[in-house]
């Protein structure tokens, strides 16, 4: 974790053989992809320069994070029919992604999870989100097909994402649609 006192969020810094710096926010945590022999000084610089987006960024999450605080968990009878959708609608979207990616897994579970959408073992399990059914069938994708992307590459290399665009191109956009509007599911769950 990185320590800068202007900005009021936790800054991990990822260094890697990039040729230049970016910026995210997610989940109201800053995150620094940096070039692996890029300076600390320097990344404060760039901080700096990019601290009214960030900021601009971490209050849109905050304010969500807010409208949150007032919706009632969600009841055993709801989450029981989510796990029901959800074994439905992901296993037949699995095996669909799987077809056209030529890759096998061996078994699908559903879970409610607090905060992933998904998982895949090297024993080839998935696992997924029951709150996945709640979104647009897109962003239940975007999971679906990232985590039968890990049976071919088990990292987040940009072979891994080439993978992913080949079957579905707008896997940026529902990754971010995730992001954007979890949380409120996230927080209502016991």
């Amino acid at each position: 974790m990185f320590d800068y006192e202007n900005i009021n969020a936790e800054i991990s810094i990822i260094r890697s053989k990039r040729k230049s710096i970016s910026f995210e926010v997610r989940l109201g945590k800053v995150i620094i992809r940096a070039p692996l022999k890029m300076k600390d000084k320097d990344i404060l610089k760039y901080l700096e320069l990019k601290r009214n987006w960030i900021e601009k960024h971490l209050e849109k999450f905050a304010s969500r994070q807010a409208e949150c605080e007032n919706l009632p968990p969600f009841t055993e009878d709801e989450i029981k029919a989510m796990k029901k959708r959800a074994k439905e609608i992901i296993n037949s979207r699995a095996e669909h992604y799987a077809e056209k990616l030529g890759v096998e897994y061996n078994r699908i579970s559903i879970r409610c999870q607090h905060k992933r959408w998904g998982s895949c073992s090297s024993q080839k399990n998935l696992n997924f989100n029951c709150l996945l059914v709640l979104f647009p069938l897109e962003a239940l994708d975007s999971v679906v097909v990232h985590e039968l992307c890990h049976l071919k590459y088990m990292n987040h290399s940009a072979d891994f994402y080439k993978e992913i665009d080949k079957v579905f191109p707008d896997y940026k956009k529902w990754h971010r649609y995730l992001d954007e509007n979890g949380a409120k599911y996230f927080n209502r769950l016991p």
